[in-house]
């Protein structure tokens, strides 16, 4: 697997917006059908090699498991406003 610095400040933004809204990884992960060990792979984790016309992102410590993808437009824009301060 591979670590990319986009894919990086995603993990980031998603563990600094989790703290700021005051929830443990076990309190986000029933909010989105994860374990707290779940949550902890996603922001911890890497990701797959993608396909060019797919954005592939799934739980790092789940290899074999479900998929979310993501149009590369689609992608970018949610890079970029992660991106936001």
């Amino acid at each position: 697997m591979e670590s990319e610095p986009t894919v990086d400040l995603i993990r980031a933004q998603l563990r600094r917006m989790r703290i700021a809204a005051g929830l443990s990884q076990e309190e986000f992960g029933k909010r989105v059908h994860y374990s707290g060990s779940q949550v902890s792979a996603v922001e911890l984790g890497q990701r797959p090699l993608d396909r060019p016309d797919v954005v592939a992102v799934r739980d790092s410590k789940d290899p074999a498991g479900p998929v979310l993808a993501f149009d590369p437009r689609a992608w970018r824009s949610f890079v970029e406003f992660a991106k936001r301060p």
